[in-house]
């Protein structure tokens, strides 16, 4: 039987990885994955063969992982923070159906997650998560998403904030949510995360619009019960105190 497991990494760090996620790297016999992850990961296992490509190949890296399972190689595809999540299980199973390759999907530690953990606890609410890049997604469609968020009164984590092609998207996003929501919204920036230059900040929707990031930034946006608490972004769950 030809197994492919589809890996998520976590935030970075070797640490942010799952035991289960680890057990499935050991017990390949090939690593598949984006030239970044690959080179992340690789002096932790130096048993095993390598195969990256770059920026943009997912599908030719999608590819290259099924072809090497249905080889007879126990293969594992990598992708950063969770596998499900803007990553690359919903195309392998697309690409595999009907191939005889057993597909599992190995959960990580998504940045939504991993981020708000460095900011405090931004997400203790009801929550959407969406992506600024419009590469796979019209913007229009991107701007209807965000308009319903900000209207539902969910606290939101963006995705793919801004890159040299996308200079602009996080100011455009903020243009949008300021139609809905207050200028002192709190909301909060982690870059970084699990890789050296960590850092997070605390912040208004209103200085978050003058703020450069990129694609490194996972972004939080408060719902209208989210706080600063001790420095924190803290988006109570309502219970009673005291």
């Amino acid at each position: 039987m030809s197994i492919l497991y589809v890996v998520g990494l976590g935030p970075g760090k070797i640490e942010g990885m799952t035991r289960e996620a680890d057990a499935a790297l050991r017990a390949s016999d090939v690593i598949v994955g984006y030239n970044k992850y690959v080179e992340l990961i690789r002096p932790h296992y130096p048993d095993k063969v390598f195969y990256g490509t770059g920026m943009r190949r997912e599908t030719e890296r999608c590819a290259a992982a099924l072809r090497l399972a249905e080889e007879g190689q126990t293969t594992a595809l990598v992708c950063s923070g969770d596998s499900g999540v803007y990553g690359m299980a919903g195309l392998l199973y697309e690409l595999g159906e009907g191939r005889g390759v057993t597909l599992r999907v190995i959960p990580g530690v998504t940045a939504a997650l991993s981020g708000g953990a460095l900011l405090g606890a931004p997400l203790g609410h009801d929550f959407a998560l969406i992506s600024l890049s419009d590469l796979l997604t019209p913007w229009e469609t991107i701007e209807k998403r965000l308009r319903a968020a900000a209207e539902g009164d969910f606290c939101i984590s963006l995705y793919n904030p801004g890159s040299h092609s996308r200079a602009n998207h996080l100011r455009r996003a903020c243009d949008i949510l300021l139609q809905t929501l207050p200028p002192e919204t709190v909301c909060g920036l982690a870059q970084a995360i699990g890789r050296p230059g960590e850092a997070c900040r605390v912040l208004t929707l209103f200085e978050l619009r003058h703020t450069p990031v990129d694609m490194f930034t996972t972004v939080f946006v408060g719902n209208s019960q989210t706080r600063v608490i001790d420095g924190k972004m803290v988006t109570p769950r309502g219970y009673r105190l005291g």
